[in-house]
Formats: C-alpha cells, sequence, structure tokens
C-alpha cells in the first residue's frame, strides 16, 4: 500500500511539473511596485498614480517592450517614512519587485533610499519634489519636478515686473524649505527683498493668521508652496477673505491652482499666477493624447501634475524595460533612463545623465476661465530648466 501510494504521488507531481510547464516557459511579468498614499487627505495621488500608470500601459497595448506588466500598490496613507520603509522592504524582498515608482512626500522617498541603493532596484520619483532626493540613491529618477526648477524662473519674471518686497510663506518640510530658499536667493540676486518668511506647520488648517502676517507686511507679493489637497483650498480662502488680493498683494505659487482642486476654488482664481512645468491645459497633441488616454483608463482621472508624473515616469521604466530585455539589471536599467528624451504631455523633455532629474520647460501661467471651465493658461514659457537646486 505504501509503495503504490508513494507511485501515486510521484504520478500526480509529474502531472503537475508538465501541467505548469508551458506557464515556467513563458516570460515572468514584469512586477513594478507603486507606493503613494490611496487613502486620508492626499488619496487623490494614489488614485492619480494609478490612473495615470495604467493609461499608459493601455496605450502599449498593454505590454511594455513585449513584456507584461504586474503592478502592486501599496498604501502610506500620508507622510510616514517608517511605513513607507517597511512597504518598499516588503516590495522589494517579498515581492521581488523590478522597479518601485510613486512617492508623493519628500521624507518618504528619503527613508527608502538606503534600501534600493543596497538592492539596485531603479526607482521613479513621480512627484516628491525635493531636490536632494536623487543625491540619496544613484538608483533614484525623477520624473516631477523639483521647488528649485520651477522657482527660480518665478523670482526672474516678479523681478522684471517690478515687484521688490515679496513675502515667502511655505509649508515647513523639505519641498517648502528648498522654494523658500531657491526664491530668496535668486530675487535677491535680481535685486529684490525677502521681508519676511513664513514657514506653516504641515498640520495647517487655519491660514488666516498667515494670511494678516503677510498683509502687515508691506510685501508687494506673497510667494508660497504647499503640498497639495486641502492645504491649497485653505490657503488662497485665507488670501482672499484676508484681503490680500484687494490689498494689491500679488500670488506667486507653483502647483497651489493643481487641476484636482481647481475648480473647488470657484472664481476666487482667478487671476492667480503660477509657474509650473505642466497644464491640463497645455496646448500639444502629445497632450490631447495623453487627456484622452487618461479619460479612457479613469473617466474620473484627471490630467494634472500627478497623473502625468505618473505616465512619464512608466515612459522611463517602459524605456528601462526595453534596454535590459525585461531582465533584473539595475545598472543597466540606469544607463538607459540617464540618456532618455522625448516629447511628454508637458513638452520637450529628457533625464539629466547627471543628476538623473528631469528637464523640462516650465510655464508662467495665470488662472482664467474658458467655456465656463477655470483652467491654467500657459502664458510664457521660460524654456528649459535644470533642477537649478543642484545645478546652482
Amino acid at each position: 500500500m505504501s509503495i503504490s501510494r508513494r507511485v501515486l504521488c510521484g504520478t500526480a507531481l509529474a502531472a503537475a511539473v508538465l501541467s505548469t510547464a508551458p506557464v515556467h516557459a513563458q516570460d515572468p511579468a514584469i512586477k513594478v511596485g507603486v507606493i503613494g498614499p490611496f487613502s486620508g487627505p492626499f488619496a487623490h495621488y494614489g488614485t492619480l498614480f494609478k490612473a495615470g500608470v495604467e493609461a499608459y500601459v493601455r496605450s502599449q497595448g498593454g505590454k511594455l517592450a513585449g513584456k507584461s506588466v504586474e503592478f502592486i500598490y501599496r498604501d502610506t496613507g500620508g507622510p510616514n517614512p517608517a511605513q513607507t520603509r517597511v512597504l518598499a522592504q516588503e516590495l522589494i524582498v517579498k515581492d521581488k519587485v523590478d522597479y518601485l515608482g510613486g512617492f508623493v512626500f519628500t521624507p518618504n522617498a528619503l527613508a527608502v533610499a538606503p534600501l534600493i541603493q543596497q538592492s539596485q532596484t531603479p526607482t521613479v520619483i513621480f512627484n516628491a519634489a525635493t531636490s536632494s532626493i536623487t543625491e540619496k540613491s544613484e538608483y533614484f529618477i525623477r520624473s516631477s519636478y523639483t521647488l528649485w526648477q520651477v522657482t527660480v524662473p518665478l523670482a526672474q519674471w516678479a523681478a522684471k515686473q517690478g515687484i521688490k518686497k515679496v513675502v515667502t510663506a511655505v509649508t515647513d518640510y523639505g519641498p517648502g524649505l528648498d522654494g523658500e530658499a531657491a526664491f530668496k536667493s535668486e530675487f535677491v540676486k535680481q535685486g529684490g527683498t525677502v521681508v519676511e518668511t513664513i514657514r506653516m506647520p504641515i498640520a495647517t488648517t487655519d491660514f488666516g493668521p498667515f494670511a494678516q502676517r503677510i498683509r502687515a507686511s508691506g510685501a508687494q507679493a506673497v510667494y508660497t508652496f504647499l503640498p497639495g489637497g486641502p492645504p491649497n483650498l485653505g490657503f488662497v480662502k485665507a488670501y482672499n477673505e484676508n484681503g490680500l488680493a484687494k490689498a494689491g498683494i500679488q500670488f506667486l505659487g507653483t502647483s497651489e491652482t493643481d487641476e484636482f482642486d481647481l475648480q473647488k476654488f470657484g472664481d476666487s482664481a482667478l487671476g492667480l499666477t503660477t509657474a509650473f512645468h505642466y497644464s491640463g491645459a497645455h496646448d500639444s497633441p502629445a497632450n490631447k493624447a495623453f487627456v484622452a488616454a487618461l479619460k479612457k483608463q479613469n473617466p474620473a482621472a484627471v490630467a494634472n501634475y500627478a497623473s502625468v508624473g505618473a505616465w512619464d515616469g512608466m515612459h522611463v521604466i517602459h524605456k528601462m524595460i526595453e534596454a535590459t530585455g525585461g531582465q533584473k539589471n539595475g545598472a543597466k536599467a540606469l544607463a538607459a533612463a540617464r540618456e532618455l528624451q522625448w516629447e511628454s504631455p508637458r513638452g520637450p523633455v529628457r533625464i539629466d545623465a547627471k543628476t538623473r532629474h528631469i528637464t523640462q520647460n516650465v510655464y508662467l501661467r495665470k488662472v482664467e476661465k474658458e467655456g465656463g471651465v477655470l483652467v491654467n493658461k500657459e502664458v510664457q514659457s521660460f524654456g528649459p530648466q535644470t533642477d537649478h537646486g543642484l545645478n546652482p
């Protein structure tokens, strides 16, 4: 009996091996881990990352470089470096991902740098905007922007408009401090004066006291940076309710009039001035194709800096897969990424070989109404900008 059972078991095992052989003969799917907030007050970033990622793959016929792709999404809930590190470690060690992408917040991205350096996992930053991130691991590539990149041309423009006195009011964490430093250094270089620097805690919900300080400062303009979502709405509301616009204090921002929130501002947003690398209203065939693909994937998705960062981030991953033939080879993948240039929905872009950050046009934008809808109208291009924070 025991002999026949062993024979049966052996036969069953042989049958199992034969039945799974065709599966093993196929190329395994490329695994991409996407880390971002999929819950909490910043959950829209995760939703837009997912829409941009999957719209890109769908636009390529469902495969990248002929390879199937499996996405594994992990939720940080918000700024949470410790949790992000745990999630990244699980993706690298347990799930054995080939690539990582995502990352909204700078502290979260910095937390994973040692892990990706040790594992040599190419990691594309879809959003986090502090310049120093790409210096922390040679396996970081950024498809988004930095505050230095979009702020330096804005400071130059403000000086040319005859603005002499400015207050900076930024959220007190990495990107905000980058924005503050970028604006102040360039504006002073252009002959202007920063009369006060205000740093607002990341948990701030009442911006009224800060708006009152700005109004009392004697400044002609306020340069601001906030981390998207509810803070944008709160700050602009305080800007208007405390009479800053009526007092002639010009609003100078970056992502504060983000398309995700733009219609919520109502007419109070009209005329707000920002400098940024993308507008959903950018007029180009590439952007029209992007918007169409995004809506086809998810009719509720918004074409904004988060979704375009994910779309272009997937283009970078696509080209790394192509260069490596789908094999796990971090060094070869990075070498290919350093040479990339393409026509993005935002305009012509390239990856800087030294910094692994994206070089792109930055546009002066003003909020206008077109067809009853608020848009970030591009009124001037400042031309291609590198990351001035890494190339001062």
